[in-house]
């Protein structure tokens, strides 16, 4: 253990944490359009087979070599490969995580501000809400300052202390919207769409798809992991903790599509709706449902807390580097990339209307600043680093070496599940994980 390093005060915070960095706006909004474009069950099916056979092998390495190095991304690659090409990998992540929470505080506000919208019937039309300056940047600035004043407060009584709250209530909000959803005429086509795999749908895209989902959905590939891990104890069981964080993180996107399409197929709406479902499509359905404000406003108030869960963990990523590499104070480090993340997030605030310039700049097919970021750091460089992290760890340090840290904490060591896991990290993931990056760029 580092001297003076933050630790996580139990086993339980820990796993709330990294429960809260996995569970996010992918979950929510990101899974249950997926699954509606993709077939449904067949599509649930695919996901959680990825989850088991990429998801957890990944997130076993990331935490095993954050707790062996003590250290941030930069720090964990330089500890095990001082000099080389290797520590640009490091870097990635710390770069990727702040570039990815410029943009997603900007959507993350939108769902603040339809909690608001929803409670004064305004959803009607979400383009003049996202095109209009004044809310962008107020919603963006308000949901930042949230993230910040979390982080601020440290690892145990910051993100830790925050987690044991936001994760329960997440947790019961869900559960309240399931039971509303479930209940209301017409829900049983949904449940039987989302629930009752027709194996015929099950194609090469329903498998990327799937693949792709199930990696993005944990944050993997940006080092918030490996900074997570960084804060363990070598008496906290990898393998097990690793597993409760997976399970939790599908859970949650199982949930949410309990409410989501239930609720679709009881107003008669179609599943394939794309990614305009939360802010397009849900609002209406609210409006047509006996206390549709009530529901619509702890909907919007479970994306906010699911987005902010993560947009801790993506600010986390940039302080322990500041503090570990840079040696800042937790406060400064904080403040300093909250000012760097405000002003890298402006162009994407300005993208959906308010600038014609960021609206209409296009590049990799994609139209606008947001979309471009989005592509650029929340699809390439996670998948990308997720690819060299899995190689670094399985072939640079030695899938033996860190098989070696994961033993410590174990309850009792089983050599043929950390077999298995060598043979995952070394030859199945990366492959897997290299089909994906192919996919992003529409090979297939």
């Amino acid at each position: 253990m580092t001297e003076n390093r933050s630790q996580w005060g139990t086993k339980v915070g820990f796993i709330l944490a990294a429960a809260g960095s996995a569970i996010g706006l992918g979950n929510i909004w990101r899974f249950p359009y997926t699954a509606g474009e993709n077939g449904g069950a067949a599509f649930v099916l695919v996901y959680l087979i990825c989850v088991l056979l990429i998801g957890i092998p990944v997130l076993i390495a990331e935490l095993t070599l954050g707790r062996y190095t003590q250290r941030n991304p930069v720090g964990a690659i330089k500890t095990i490969s001082p000099t080389g090409l290797w520590k640009i990998l490091g870097y990635l992540g710390v770069i990727s995580g702040i570039m990815i929470l410029s943009y997603y505080s900007v959507v993350a506000g939108w769902t603040i501000g339809y909690i608001f919208k929803t409670a004064f019937h305004q959803t009607s039309d979400f383009g003049t809400f996202i095109a209009n300056p004044i809310n962008e940047v107020f919603y963006f600035v308000i949901f930042l300052t949230l993230t910040m004043l979390v982080v601020i407060s440290g690892v145990k009584g910051g993100i830790e202390k925050w987690s044991k709250i936001l994760m329960p209530l997440l947790f019961l909000i869900l559960l309240g919207l399931i039971f509303y959803s479930l209940t209301l005429p017409g829900a049983k086509a949904g449940i039987k769409f989302y629930l009752q795999p027709d194996f015929s749908k099950i194609t090469g895209r329903t498998i990327l798809a799937g693949l792709g989902q199930a990696f993005f959905s944990l944050s993997l590939g940006m080092g918030a992991m490996i900074t997570y891990g960084s804060y363990l104890s070598r008496t906290t069981n990898l393998v097990s903790s690793a597993t409760l964080v997976a399970l939790s993180d599908t859970l949650i996107a199982v949930m949410a599509g309990l409410v989501i399409f239930p609720a679709l197929f009881a107003v008669g709406m179609e599943p394939t709706q794309g990614a305009g479902l939360v802010f397009n499509v849900l609002p209406k359905i609210f409006e047509q449902m006996p206390a549709g404000t009530i529901v619509g406003i702890f909907f919007f108030i479970l994306l906010a807390i699911a987005a902010l869960t993560s947009s801790i963990s993506l600010l986390e990523v940039g302080v322990a580097w500041a503090v570990d590499e840079l040696k800042f104070t937790r406060k400064n480090a904080t403040l300093l990339l909250t000012g760097i993340t405000f002003f890298l997030g402006i162009p994407s605030a300005l993208s959906q209307g308010a600038s014609k310039f960021f609206t209409e700049i296009s590049l990799f097919d994609r139209i606008g600043f947001l979309d471009i970021a989005d592509f650029i750091f929340g699809s390439f460089a996670l998948t990308f680093g997720g690819m060299l992290l899995s190689i670094f760890i399985g072939w640079k340090w030695g899938a033996n070496k860190a098989i070696e840290e994961i033993k410590f904490g174990l309850f009792k060591e089983s050599t043929t599940l950390l077999n298995i896991w060598n043979f995952l990290i070394r030859f199945v993931c990366p492959v897997i994980i290299f089909f994906v990056l192919l996919n992003i760029f529409k090979i297939f």
